[in-house]
């Protein structure tokens, strides 16, 4: 029989419930699966050390991995193909060993579009205001915008990241109005509805990225940390009577996606949604 070994890639991810996810529905399925975590916490490693993994991952012969915080644009330059979704983005989730390649794809995009519309179908896109430009951000916004959002501001500290994911977005969805955001405020302004995409809030970055009392009620919200299952940040959007989609739908989604690339059998979506813990 078939085995499949696999694994995520980030930092500061002892806790993620990728393991959980994968491995109990390979088993539901019947079929052997390991998902191994590889931290760049663990030996205070980083972006220098991709190339070094990513070799011995090929050699110890993993299927494919995840790829998470930092490093879903770093890995971009060590891969020999992408995928048509992860080239429009400019980031990279999933990385598949076949054949003496790796090839990069984005179920980021995918996983979050299917939470959206399964938890909040009737949202208004007419102008949503996004906080952080990053790797997940840029799968998010194509996501949104994919679903019809008309227009899409965005804020990140990092102006040049936010520059150059506006560029990249608009050029992709020229009939939408793709801006960059001068403060998280400013993103947050008239917008319908907001989305978190920073890492800040996350169990290894603490904290809020802006203060809840820029949110209003009428406006609906949405993040995509899962762990913990609820932010500070989201809980006080639901205390404020905000429509919330928290990103617990979008990290199940998105693993299913995953793994359906990495053994090419098709997972149970809702039994992954049920099982999460």
């Amino acid at each position: 029989m078939m085995s499949w070994l696999c694994g995520l890639v980030g930092e500061g991810i002892s806790s993620s419930r990728s393991p959980a996810m994968h491995e109990r529905e390979a088993k539901n399925m019947g079929i052997p699966l390991v998902y191994r975590i590889i931290d760049t916490n663990q030996w205070k490693g980083g972006v220098q050390d991709l190339p070094d993994i990513f070799h011995w991952l090929e050699r110890f012969g993993f299927n494919g991995v995840n790829v998470t915080h930092p490093y879903k644009q770093a890995i971009i330059p060590l891969l020999d193909e992408l995928s048509d979704a992860a080239s429009a983005i400019g980031a990279v989730n999933t990385v598949i060993f076949k054949n003496g390649k790796l090839s990069g794809h984005n179920t980021d995009w995918s996983g979050y579009a299917a939470n959206f519309k399964q938890t909040l179908p009737n949202a208004s896109l007419a102008s949503i205001g996004q906080i952080g430009a990053g790797g997940a951000a840029a799968a998010v916004a194509y996501a949104l915008l994919s679903l019809g959002a008309t227009e899409l501001k965005i804020f990140d500290v990092d102006k040049k990241k936010a520059h150059d994911l506006v560029e990249r977005l608009q050029n992709l969805f020229p009939l939408a109005a793709v801006h960059m955001a001068q403060s998280a405020e400013d993103a947050l302004n008239g917008a319908s509805g907001v989305v978190q995409t920073s890492p800040i809030g996350m169990d290894s970055h603490p904290g809020t990225p802006f203060p809840s009392s820029l949110l209003t009620e009428k406006q609906w919200f949405s993040e995509v940390i899962y762990f913990p299952r609820e932010t500070k940040l989201l809980g006080e959007a639901r205390r404020k009577g905000c429509p919330t989609v928290s990103g617990i739908g979008m990290a199940v989604f998105q693993a299913a996606d995953a793994f359906e690339l990495f053994t090419g059998l098709t997972p149970d979506r809702e039994r992954m949604l049920r099982e999460f813990d």
